[in-house]
């Protein structure tokens, strides 16, 4: 059965929403993979009102709410380029995590590929977060390359790309 939907955040209040949601769930899962200072920083940089105010606006970037019968339970970040999509945020709330929200969400990502004919699903994840690294592997997603990217202020993100076919 599936209740999850997807709601485009638009709004300026959407946004807020978002941004916060962001910051609660990077300072609760983030911490045993990276520091602190670090989660504040990736936060402001890449997840505050601005960054994703800038994302959509000029970068093509789509945000959504993962939505439970009018509750918003986690968001989804992606961008389409290069005839595939790239996921580029993809968590949900602590409370919320092992119910089949994350497969329920990854059926209407396939949908939304197949619709826009887009080939693959490609997203980032940091090499020692092997429970979300399981997750993505069991639903489909295979490891391509290893990548380190130098994100400022000392800062890298040292991460698996990952990526999943969608067939016709």
């Amino acid at each position: 059965m599936m209740d999850l939907t997807l709601l485009q955040a638009e709004t300026e209040e959407d946004i807020a929403s978002l941004a916060d949601m962001a910051s609660r769930i990077w300072f609760e899962y983030f911490v045993s993979i990276i520091s602190k200072e670090q989660i504040e920083y990736m936060v402001e940089k890449f997840q505050s009102v601005e960054a994703i105010q800038d994302q959509t606006k000029r970068q093509g970037y789509e945000y959504y709410f993962m939505n439970i019968h009018g509750a918003n339970i986690g968001y989804l970040g992606m961008k389409e380029e290069d005839g595939r999509l790239f996921l580029s945020k993809f968590y949900i709330l602590k409370e919320h995590r092992g119910k089949g929200y994350a497969s329920q969400a990854m059926k209407l990502l396939t949908e939304l590929c197949k619709k826009r004919s887009l080939g693959s699903i490609w997203l980032t994840v940091n090499r020692h977060n092997h429970s979300t690294i399981a997750v993505y592997e069991k639903k489909g997603f295979k490891t391509v390359r290893t990548q380190v990217a130098d994100i400022g202020n000392g800062f890298v993100m040292d991460d698996y790309v990952m990526e999943k076919k969608i067939a016709e």
